[in-house]
């Protein structure tokens, strides 16, 4: 199966009362492990891929090339979405030419006329495509590759605007941050969640920042219709906590230095062992 757009998959999760997991890529061990895992565990799986990243990976053709590679080589058959996240305008238009098959639009800091504007220009575009198109209103706190937010939560009558667009899938702001939650963090705001979900009927909400959020606001937040839920910065502390190890503990010097598939083994590992922990939390696992 080679990549998918997202629309099915949600929809079937929303239904299902169950959230698609999108993991961020940044190189090839972290796209590879996160493929065999959704594989060995029959869920389908989201990659997303942040603007600083595909530049860091030699540009979105190169991601798409890489990701088609290993779903082919590796025997890949759960679906899979290529997804651009937190994309501008242009940054999207160009994952769309270069064969992502899901983009995000994050319009969430112009004001809620030229977001509309600029996102009923891209449902066009993909709908001709048949590729699926996340928008978002309410920025998300904290920062994740050069996007800030502040955490703020949407206005539901906002998301209804940007629903009614025929976007896919929505992400509204309901007080969550991307990175380490902060101790004094008040939480989810879930009168904002059930709020948005009453204004977008059936549309799958995505829930950004899911690493740190507690396990019991992630099952609340799937109840009240949140259907995809972004993990990055999790994937990030256990490849860099098992790598960090590894040199510490000196092993394949022997004068060479370090063979650099032995060095990212252990990382692979951790990257495999955080995706899975997070896909039974979901509820994703054998829904592929």
């Amino acid at each position: 199966m080679g990549l998918v757009s997202a629309k099915e998959m949600l929809t079937k999760a929303k239904a299902g009362k169950y959230a698609v997991g999108q993991f961020n890529i940044n190189n090839l061990e972290w796209t590879k492990a996160i493929l065999l895992t959704a594989q060995e565990l029959n869920s389908p799986v989201i990659l997303g891929v942040s603007e600083g990243a595909g530049k860091y990976m030699g540009g979105y053709k190169t991601v798409v090339g890489m990701v088609k590679g290993l779903i082919e080589e590796q025997n890949i058959t759960v679906p899979v979405a290529l997804h651009l996240d937190h994309g501008s305008f242009e940054g999207a238009k160009k994952c769309i030419n270069a064969g992502f098959s899901s983009v995000m639009f994050d319009g969430s800091h112009y004001p809620i006329d030229e977001n509309v504007a600029k996102t009923t220009e891209l449902v066009n575009a993909c709908n001709v495509l048949g590729i699926s198109i996340e928008a978002e209103v309410g920025a998300i706190g904290g920062e994740e590759d050069g996007v800030v937010g502040n955490g703020e939560c949407a206005d539901p009558a906002e998301c209804k605007r940007i629903a009614d667009l025929g976007v896919t899938m929505l992400a509204a702001g309901i007080g969550n941050i991307h990175g380490k939650y902060p101790e004094n963090w008040p939480g989810l705001s879930f009168e904002t969640l059930d709020a948005v979900q009453a204004q977008t009927g059936d549309m799958p909400l995505v829930l950004h920042g899911g690493t740190g959020i507690p396990a019991d606001m992630i099952k609340k937040a799937i109840s009240l219709g949140v259907a995809k839920i972004n993990v990055n910065t999790e994937c990030q502390l256990s490849f860099a906590e098992a790598t960090r190890k590894y040199i510490e503990e000196g092993k394949d010097l022997q004068g060479k230095g370090f063979d650099p598939r032995k060095l990212l083994a252990p990382g692979f590992e951790a990257i495999k062992a955080t995706v899975k922990e997070k896909m039974e939390l979901f509820g994703s696992v054998g829904k592929a």
